[in-house]
């Protein structure tokens, strides 16, 4: 799941946002990758002939950030930051194509626990291609030290050290919203892929938890369930009564926007179906975690606190 992490005002003037929000229409906001923007570091060490395919969630948006956009010849789907845009992607969905991969003869790939199938990472081995593994991160702390391993598997740590520290301030600073109101607002981050009838509520360790958090919003999904997902339920959603619900954008249009959104079990009864407070965020974007981060944080606080300050 974790391969995967609207703001509908029905009263609320849209220019009480942040001018990087995107309006629909009135009852509609949705925080895009155009809202955000990327921390980035100039290098510290020159890599000549280390060619990088990035395979681990936000990998390929951490080494461009570090300043090693020209040593990457492949990334995977979640890695879209417009200079990435030449880059070509070599899976198919979240499946490693390892043909495709071969073809590039990189000299590193770099992968994560997500990152399949084995059979594909096999074959890879087979074919002679160095192969390092790194960690998934979902919070600040495991975020830099998926930079400082990455640093080290590309042979750059003075460079994946200046980022780790930007990244550390930046996200500090980007902590706004409505920690300053009175009222907690308490979100709920459901993941919908209605196309395949998935219907399932944050908890701790969706990733997704850390975000809210940091905004000064209470995640109260994490707060009450204590695994990554749970499936949706109207008991559950009764149980968490959230004020406004977290969702991607992808997501939220595979159920037929905000009015298909309150039709699932239990979400028209909730604080958040009944006033149709709701926030979508690109699906690349919100459980990336990488060098976007802080501006989504900063985005996400932005949105929630208009809802707050209510």
């Amino acid at each position: 799941m974790p391969t995967l992490k609207v703001m509908a005002l029905t009263l609320m003037p849209i220019l009480l946002l942040t001018a990087c929000a995107q309006s629909k229409s009135n009852s509609e906001i949705q925080i895009t990758q155009a809202d955000v923007t990327s921390v980035s570091v100039t290098p510290v060490e020159k890599l000549t002939d280390v060619k990088i395919v990035a395979l681990a969630n936000g990998a390929a948006e951490l080494i461009a950030a570090m300043g090693y956009l020209d040593n990457l010849v492949g990334r995977d789907i979640a890695s879209s930051t417009p200079e990435l845009k030449d880059v070509p992607v070599v899976t198919s969905g979240h499946q490693v194509i390892p043909e495709t991969i071969i073809a590039l003869q990189p000299t590193l790939v770099i992968v994560d626990d997500a990152t399949g199938p084995g059979s594909a990472i096999a074959k890879l081995e087979r074919a002679g291609i160095r192969i390092i593994k790194i960690s998934q991160s979902w919070n600040l702390a495991e975020l830099v030290i998926k930079v400082d391993q990455i640093g080290s598997a590309i042979g750059a740590p003075q460079s994946a050290a200046l980022l780790r520290n930007i990244l550390s301030e930046s996200v500090k600073g980007n902590l706004v919203g409505p920690s300053t109101t009175k009222k907690k607002l308490k979100v709920a981050f459901l993941y919908l892929r209605g196309t395949s009838s998935i219907y399932l509520v944050g908890g701790q360790g969706s990733g997704a938890d850390y975000l809210i958090n940091a905004t000064g919003a209470i995640d109260i999904g994490a707060q009450q369930l204590d695994k990554p997902f749970t499936p949706l339920t109207a008991e559950t959603m009764a149980q968490l009564n959230p004020d406004l619900i977290l969702v991607m954008i992808a997501g939220l249009e595979s159920v037929g926007g905000v009015s298909g959104l309150v039709e699932l079990p239990g979400i028209a009864q909730t604080q958040a179906g009944k006033n149709r407070e709701v926030v979508a965020v690109d699906d690349s974007l919100l459980l990336s975690f990488g060098p976007r981060t802080p501006y989504l944080i900063n985005e996400l606080a932005a949105a929630f606190g208009v809802i707050s300050n209510a």
